[in-house]
């Protein structure tokens, strides 16, 4: 894996300042070849959930090294066709969106994948047959790392139920809706494969209701490794796994499918580095705290998924170890870390926080009325400036002041 170096790290946050977020081009390219090649023995497709990370210049990129991309809102649809992307390499998976939106997309020439009967109908009595569309499943199983990212249970929002497939038969028989796939998405973090292959038969089972299928999108959820010792998702095995699934498929039916797969942080978590600045050292009766230049207004997924970022101190990488507790700047409880063992701190010393590619800046806002960071880019030991940092005037820009 192509990771930058300390010295690296330091040097971009001298030149371009902190908080930064940085990301690895080659470290995006790397992970899409093992996932190319954990799949090479079925007919996959991989569209970049692009929710994680949306920024242009990573989307450029994505699209050169021949990943399709998957959209949540219109506007992310908007900007994969910005980016370079054909409409028929981008599948738009929008979900309690107004008909007017997925209308929008039809318009576009994109996949459209519909989770809801009420668009079902309406798109159906509009178009019939004359336009493919794919159907989201909810399949009723519990997958993911944390409840907030599980979304194929029975509570979740998201999906057609299984349980409603007499009912979406008769919406394909009475208008004569096209559908050339179905799609399921149980959450983010799955350790387990067998999560996937249980949603599999499930699919299977659907997918003879519908003679014209062409392909079956499995969602994504792949675990990647946080700290050490991870337990992470078997790509490997999967692939092997989905290969044989999909061949005893064929022997079964005489259909040959594709199967399509949304990876979004498997992709570009491990690109990302999120660069800070240790403003001061607050010890108190129980707790050293470090205080940043940051807060969960630039990275929000320590408390609110509790999740783990490993933390390093790049600027004093061979200081002795002390425990500290990592916080940031914003007038709200925002701790990055707890107790965690770091080299010695000093004031003005960088923090990186690792694995930061995934829903961090794309999660960030201006609380506080703090600004956001800037975006670096590093693609074939070059840098490049892919979003400035906020300035005051940012916050106002939208403003209309009226007294």
């Amino acid at each position: 894996m192509s990771y930058l170096s300390n010295e690296y790290l330091v040097q971009i946050a001298q030149e371009y300042g902190t908080p930064v977020y940085v990301y690895n081009a080659n470290q995006i390219s790397e992970q899409y070849e093992k996932l190319k090649s954990a799949f090479t023995k079925c007919n996959a497709r991989f569209f970049y959930a692009c929710k994680a990370l949306s920024n242009i210049n990573i989307l450029k990129y994505i699209e050169s090294i021949g990943a399709s991309l998957d959209c949540v809102s219109i506007n992310e649809v908007k900007l994969g066709l910005r980016a370079g992307f054909t409409p028929e390499r981008i599948l738009f998976t929008p979900n309690c969106v107004d008909f007017a939106e997925i209308d929008e997309g039809k318009q576009l020439g994109v996949n459209l994948n519909i989770d809801n009967i009420s668009i079902l109908e309406q798109f159906g009595t509009k178009y019939g047959g004359s336009y493919p569309i794919c159907i989201r499943f909810n399949p009723h199983i519990m997958g993911g790392g944390n409840y907030k990212i599980s979304t194929g249970h029975i509570d979740s929002k998201f999906g057609i139920s299984i349980h409603q497939i007499r009912h979406i038969e008769r919406v394909v028989k009475s208008t004569g809706l096209n559908v050339a796939g179905i799609h399921m998405h149980t959450g983010s973090d799955i350790k387990d494969v067998n999560v996937f292959l249980q949603g599999l038969e499930v699919m299977f089972e659907i997918a003879t209701h519908f003679p014209a299928l062409k392909f079956i999108d499995l969602g994504s959820g792949f675990k990647v490794p946080y700290q050490e010792g991870d337990v992470q998702t078997d790509i490997n095995l999967l692939g092997e796994k989905v290969a044989e699934a999909f061949k005893n498929y064929q022997q079964e039916t005489g259909k040959e499918l594709e199967v399509w797969f949304e990876p979004g942080k498997y992709l570009v978590s491990e690109s990302g580095y999120f660069i800070v600045k240790a403003n001061v050292i607050k010890q108190t009766t129980a707790t050293v705290f470090v205080g940043v230049n940051s807060g969960f207004n630039h990275l929000i997924r320590p408390m609110f998924y509790d999740a783990y970022h490993r933390i390093k101190n790049i600027s004093n990488a061979n200081g002795s170890e002390r425990i500290y507790t990592v916080v940031g700047n914003i007038c709200e409880t925002d701790t990055f870390a707890w107790d965690r063992t770091l080299n010695e701190v000093r004031e003005g010393d960088f923090l990186v926080f690792y694995n930061a590619g995934a829903y961090g800046f794309e999660m960030s806002s201006n609380f506080n009325s703090r600004l956001k960071p800037a975006e670096i880019m590093v693609l074939d030991d070059k840098t490049y400036l892919i979003r400035k940092r906020d300035s005051f005037e940012d916050l106002l820009k939208n403003q209309l002041e009226v007294i």
